[in-house]
């Protein structure tokens, strides 16, 4: 396709739905790679469904649980298919899940449903060549926020009968981890009452004992601050957590995601990061703490993430002492 073309592609995608829509229109359909199961309940009480997209002839391939994101308030399953059919692409089995939202739900419920989707993944990878012991948790935006949540916070999993150990990895794109002070009237009232934020902030549960996570962040953000994928990878190093962290200098909200659609692939190596990650993660192969500095490139150029051999210091809000008042940490963009 023409560079002018796809440039003008990847500008539509900065219209959010618009872009979602062209970029799902143009993605190849279901066929000989891979095949897609729709609307399956994962929570017949809250009748909340997840789609399935799994290649072809898969055998004990990793699984990964993706959550949408739309500020807790907006976006569906079939919105992403872009993104289930670049995993599947990968050799991944993908699983996008539908979760409630605001108004109809506030925090927890939406990080509730996520851990029911987890459960109900585990339970049923094997039927689509799933290994349910190579099981991903992978977010973008507030969808991040909810793979982070039960990535760090064990109570969610425990709640549906298991646990952090069921999980292999998470993966965030452009999350929002360490959002206080919560000033947005919608924030306040997804989140409130204002003694239970504390809970709402991934950054605020890590204790070291957490799967590997992959976080990646692009400084051209302007939704969600880069600082918080920055704080939350530097809070996990100092606890001793496996954690990897990968910038764009140049790479927008939007735009973290879209690159994985298969039109905007060469826009950066979002797809190829989250690939190593998975592989070398499931492999459990000793693996590096660093950041690893990713970086857009125009459409006729492609050029790879690297690891920096010596990672520059990361900006850090120390955790507040037991009682203590809690620092300004980075914030959601307004």
């Amino acid at each position: 396709m023409p560079r002018l073309l796809i440039a003008l592609f990847a500008s539509l995608l900065l219209g959010a739905c618009s872009g979602q829509y062209l970029l799902n229109r143009l993605t190849p359909d279901e066929g000989e790679k891979y095949l897609v199961d729709y609307d399956q309940i994962y929570d017949a009480a809250t009748a909340q469904r997840l789609d399935v997209y799994h290649p072809r002839g898969a055998a004990k391939a990793p699984v990964v649980v993706f959550f949408y994101g739309g500020r807790w308030s907006g976006g569906d399953k079939a919105e992403f298919k872009f993104v289930g059919q670049a995993l599947a692409s990968r050799g991944f089995v993908a699983l996008l899940a539908n979760y409630r939202l605001y108004p109809e739900v506030r925090f927890p419920a939406f990080v509730e449903d996520g851990a029911r989707a987890v459960k109900w993944a585990r339970a049923n990878a094997k039927r689509y060549g799933g290994d349910p012991a190579q099981l991903f948790v992978m977010g973008h935006s507030s969808g991040a926020h909810i793979a982070a949540m039960l990535a760090l916070n064990g109570e969610y999993l425990k709640a549906v009968g298991g646990s952090r150990a069921w999980l292999k990895g998470m993966i965030g794109l452009a999350g929002p981890y360490d959002f206080m002070p919560i000033t947005a009237p919608d924030l306040r009232d997804i989140f409130g009452p204002v003694d239970r934020f504390p809970q709402s902030q991934p950054i605020f549960f890590v204790d070291g004992k957490n799967p590997p996570l992959l976080l990646m962040h692009g400084e051209d953000d302007d939704a969600v601050w880069v600082k918080n994928t920055r704080n939350l990878a530097a809070s996990v190093k100092r606890a001793g957590g496996p954690v990897d962290t990968i910038i764009y200098p140049s790479l927008s909200h939007t735009m973290i995601l879209g690159s994985m659609a298969s039109l905007l692939r060469g826009r950066a190596d979002v797809l190829d990061q989250v690939e190593s990650f998975i592989l070398r993660v499931a492999k459990a192969r000793p693996r590096a703490e660093s950041e690893i500095k990713g970086r857009a490139v125009a459409p006729e150029d492609r050029i790879e993430g690297t690891i920096l051999p010596e990672p520059a210091p990361i900006e850090a809000v120390p955790l507040p002492e037991p009682g203590a008042d809690a620092p300004p940490p980075a914030t959601v963009a307004p």
